[in-house]
């Protein structure tokens, strides 16, 4: 057995089933927990991501002391920190579990190539790793369909189980205290986010009727959970019950985060470039009337009443609701004919659970660059989605307050209401809230010419 590991935790603030910190405390006398605070990372991290990494690492130090122990925190660059404290403990090994991103991959070469002893990768952030659900030709199916039929026959790992290794208390300079002072309020534990697994179980029946219905409490709400790793993504495979259509159809994206992931760690560009290379040649807007177009989509003033919902909400939640993300995706690429890159970036942004892999791989599938997306001519009609999704307006008029006298059918198109009915809920469009910024029929036909000459010989 060593003397002593290293466990240094990144998107995994949880203590059960972990793999990296069960090898920590299985296979060494002594382990201690150490987190590096990276601030580029949280420069480009939004402000909503910050506050939910923060009191996650807030409640990570707390399930430590539970322990009898606590969080190693440092602020600064990993190459620098991470051998610096396993030379400090006398760490024979450095566990992490493994992430796929170019840039996470760039960082641990770089601290392996520091570290004066093994950094030992493993997988705790997804069911399955990459390289594990693959064609009978050894390949990662390209559709997800294939891929979701041997991804759900693949046995599930085994619960990573903490061993008994004595847990190392940080000296002074190194506690959450000292390093991250008043930087967080609040705490956010894996005991909680378990808490929300146990709510989410009593409603998961309901979830394939209810999903798209954003209005309503339809979904789990745990995607920034899993983000940050307070849950175990094969513990929610494993508590879900798929015997019925709501655990089926749940269970059944954890495999569509799988498979993005694994995309991810096949084309590490997948933020940047196509993966379905005849789409680069897309001419998207540019020039002045492209940043003027983003910016009112940013902003929340389309006049769109479902793609404004949806931006403000982003705002100020920093969380959106999967139909809403894809109509506020769709609007951009599809209406605006803006690059989804774009849009990529500034959901990464904002999004409390925005991860590269997730996120980019869906803004694929709405502008159907993707290799197995919706296709370049499927463009949502952002009037017709909002009625259907959210017929009495409820969730219009909880974003969008300047709209909330009008009737159940002006609020998803005001600019089709008539002049009597506008001054009646005294709405002036233009001065209390903008026309629209696009004919939505135009719109479509330019998009999809310039997808027909993006694809054409």
């Amino acid at each position: 057995m060593r003397s002593a590991a290293l466990a240094w935790f990144r998107r995994d603030l949880r203590l059960r089933d972990n793999p990296a910190w069960a090898d920590a405390t299985s296979s060494a006398a002594a382990a201690a927990a150490l987190v590096v605070v990276e601030p580029h990372l949280l420069a480009a991290a939004g402000p909503w991501r910050r506050q939910a990494y923060f009191a996650a690492l807030g409640g990570l130090d707390q399930s430590l002391r539970e322990t009898g122990a606590a969080l190693w925190v440092a602020v600064g660059d990993p190459a620098e920190v991470v051998p610096r404290v396993a030379e400090h403990i006398g760490a024979e090994s450095v566990v992490v579990n493994a992430d796929v991103t170019r840039w996470s991959t760039a960082r641990d070469r770089k601290v392996r190539h520091a570290l004066a002893v093994p950094l030992v990768g493993h997988w705790g952030t997804v069911v399955h790793p990459p390289g594990t659900v693959l064609t009978a030709s050894k390949t990662l199916s390209r559709v997800f369909a294939p891929f979701y039929r041997r991804w759900v026959h693949t046995a599930l790992p085994l619960a990573a189980c903490s061993g008994s290794a004595k847990i190392l208390d940080p000296p002074k300079e190194f506690t959450i205290a000292s390093t991250l002072q008043d930087r967080i309020p609040d705490i956010w534990t894996e005991r909680q986010a378990l808490d929300q697994v146990t709510g989410w179980l009593s409603r998961v029946t309901n979830y394939h009727d209810r999903r798209d219905h954003f209005a309503i409490a339809g979904t789990s709400q745990l995607s920034t959970a899993l983000h940050f790793g307070l849950i175990s993504p094969r513990y929610l495979a494993e508590v879900v019950d798929t015997e019925n259509d709501g655990g089926a159809s749940f269970v059944r994206q954890l495999a569509w985060r799988d498979w993005y992931t694994h995309l991810t760690a096949e084309h590490p560009d997948i933020d940047r470039v196509s993966l379905r290379p005849q789409f680069e040649r897309i001419e998207w807007m540019s020039g002045p009337q492209a940043e003027t177009r983003f910016c009112a989509w940013r902003d929340g003033l389309t006049g769109y009443p479902i793609v404004d919902c949806a931006m403000r909400e982003l705002a100020s939640t920093g969380w959106l609701h999967n139909r809403l993300r894809m109509i506020a995706a769709s609007f951009l690429v599809k209406d605006l004919l803006v690059d989804w890159r774009w849009g990529e970036r500034w959901f990464r942004r904002m999004l409390a659970d925005g991860d590269l892999a997730q996120n980019s791989g869906n803004w694929q599938w709405v502008a159907g660059t993707g290799p197995d997306a919706a296709p370049y001519f499927r463009i949502f009609n952002a009037i017709v989605q909002s009625r259907r999704f959210d017929p009495q307006g409820h969730h219009l008029r909880r974003w969008l307050p300047e709209l909330k006298g009008l009737n159940d059918r002006d609020i998803h198109a005001p600019w089709q209401a008539t002049p009597l009915d506008l001054a009646a809920a005294g709405v002036t469009l233009d001065r209390d809230y903008p026309a629209p910024i696009v004919d939505h029929a135009e719109a479509r036909k330019q998009t999809i010419a310039a997808y027909q000459q993006a694809i054409s010989p």
